[in-house]
């Protein structure tokens, strides 16, 4: 029996909906992909980002030309400021959301080597690094409730991006989208 769901994702078989895909934007938000860039999706609790996230995800990997991936960041707040132990907790997330959103194992089989070899600094850029370069599509990345992230931790995070940025879309996911209630654009 599908009902009418306001307490998270929506599953079309289970929910009453309309396209998640036609509320955003498709077009827009391909051309942002297509031409390589980071951008914020922010709006208020409730509002349908994660569905549209998900959507957004499905619709690229069943294209085929990019490899999309969405990771709920969320986990890594409990460390507050603490980028020492918030940074391995984004990289498990994204790991595992690759593994359970895409299926693609990359992540989650190299980052136990990554974390012994890496910093905190720097363990995000090396993980997208080397699992961008581990296939020849485009690698564009989904994070949501990056504005659940505080201090040096959402800080560190950004940097990473940012220090990757330029190695795109080779080296580097060729588009990221951040998402959350907040624009972390203001955090710069």
């Amino acid at each position: 029996m599908r009902f009418f769901n306001t307490t998270g994702p929506i599953i079309p078989g289970d929910h009453y909906c309309i396209d998640p895909l036609r509320r955003i934007r498709i077009e827009e938000v391909e051309h942002l992909i297509e031409t390589m860039r980071y951008f914020v999706l922010h709006a208020p609790r409730q509002t349908g980002k994660t569905t549209c996230l998900l959507a957004l995800m499905r619709h690229l990997n069943a294209a085929g030309r990019f490899r999309c991936s969405y990771a709920n960041v969320e986990a890594a707040q409990a460390a507050r400021g603490s980028y020492e132990k918030g940074i391995p907790i984004i990289a498990e997330r994204i790991a595992a959301g690759a593994q359970r959103t895409s299926g693609d194992e990359w992540p989650t089989q190299h980052l136990p080597e990554m974390i012994a070899g890496a910093t905190p600094g720097s363990l995000v850029v090396e993980l997208l690094s080397h699992w961008s370069a581990a296939d020849a599509r485009p690698l564009v990345l989904l994070l949501d409730e990056v504005d659940a992230l505080v201090g040096d931790t959402l800080i560190s995070l950004l940097r990473q991006l940012r220090e990757g940025y330029a190695t795109r879309p080779a080296s580097f996911p060729q588009s990221v989208i951040l998402c959350g209630v907040r624009d972390v654009r203001d955090y710069r």
